[in-house]
């Protein structure tokens, strides 16, 4: 059998080329430390979160409440959707996506391409509103009573958190012990949480930073809408089970304008990711120059830029929604530059 970093030479599904991402050292300190990403946009359909769909279709296959020609529906931002729609064309199910205009556009065109119904719950053309409660209430309410028919309910299901057990397994074979931070966006907290569990079952001494969006609510601090999609707990809606404050030894927050403009800084260096990833590598690039000599952080990157085209890296839309900065673009700019050095000069 192939180790985890080791894909074997032919899959007969998609699905079995979930996994064994590489990692990129982005930066690096005089002092030796340094800044890896874990790179899922490697993953099929370009994000990790196809980890935990897989997951939570293999549990309810297991427990009997999903069978042959049943109906998953699932209330998404796009990647969660993309992930199940991939593991329904695969087995033979119906998948209904509920959504709303908060999701990049390409996620929901993409989702629709591989055969998922989209239904709105906010149908107004165009409104931008995150509206994560109402979209959890509609997708329960269309699973309630039917046979064969589940709500993934991603937020509170268990096999999220299962499905990322194999990212910390990924991690401890191509650096054993050697991890020292931990970082990640929180959203259901199914990716950060789970992988960091099951890192501490195979390593010791190393701290998990987990980062939402200023506005979301799962770190206190006050409510407001924000435009990093697929990540936070806005206003109205309930964190989730798998957001374990045991776990995180410090939660932090990010704002859009620092998040995208660290996403377009790094698209310079020939790498592009997602909103959310930016103000994960935006506090880990602010966090590294003081970590102590050696150390070694991980950032999990859920997602590349290719889907934020419209929006990330459209100058209009950042416009328009006052988030476009070149000044704090530039602040990024130098502070790759210098730690990029770095790493030439680090060894």
């Amino acid at each position: 059998m192939p180790g985890a970093l080791q894909r074997p030479a032919v899959v007969p599904r998609v699905s079995d080329l979930i996994g064994y991402t590489p990692l990129l050292e982005l930066a690096a300190t005089e002092t030796g430390s340094r800044l890896l990403l874990k790179l899922e946009m490697f993953n099929p359909t370009g994000t990790a979160k196809i980890r935990m769909a897989r997951a939570m279709v293999d549990a309810a296959e297991a427990s009997g409440d999903l069978r042959a020609g049943g109906r998953i529906i699932e209330s998404t931002s796009g990647n969660t959707g993309l992930g199940l729609s991939v593991i329904a064309a695969e087995r033979g199910y119906t998948f209904t996506a509920v959504v709303d205009n908060h999701a990049a556009p390409d996620k929901l065109r993409a989702m629709k391409a591989l055969g998922t119904e989209l239904v709105y719950v906010v149908d107004d053309g165009g409104a931008e509103e995150l509206a994560t409660a109402a979209r959890e209430e509609l997708a329960e309410d269309m699973a309630r009573g039917h046979d064969n028919t589940i709500f993934t309910e991603q937020h509170n299901n268990p096999a999220n958190g299962v499905g990322y057990f194999p990212v910390a397994h990924e991690l401890t074979e191509a650096l054993g012990g050697d991890i020292g931070v931990l970082i990640g966006a929180v959203g259901t907290g199914g990716g950060l949480c789970g992988t960091g569990r099951e890192l501490a079952k195979l390593i010791s001494g190393f701290t998990v930073i987990g980062v939402e969006p200023k506005g979301s609510i799962a770190f206190g601090g006050p409510a407001h809408d924000y435009y990093q999609s697929g990540t936070g707990t806005p206003e109205g809606a309930g964190i989730g089970a798998l957001v374990d404050f045991d776990l995180i030894d410090e939660g932090v927050k990010v704002g859009d304008v620092e998040a995208f403009a660290t996403c377009r800084a790094v698209a310079r260096t020939g790498l592009l990711i997602g909103g959310s990833a930016g103000g994960v590598v935006h506090e880990a690039l602010t966090r590294l120059p003081s970590l102590p000599p050696g150390t070694t952080m991980v950032a999990l990157i859920n997602d590349g830029g290719e889907k934020y085209m419209d929006t990330v890296f459209n100058d209009d839309w950042m416009s328009e929604r006052d988030l476009l900065s070149p000044e704090t673009e530039r602040e990024v700019d130098e502070l790759l530059t210098k730690l990029r050095r770095n790493r030439y000069t680090a060894c």
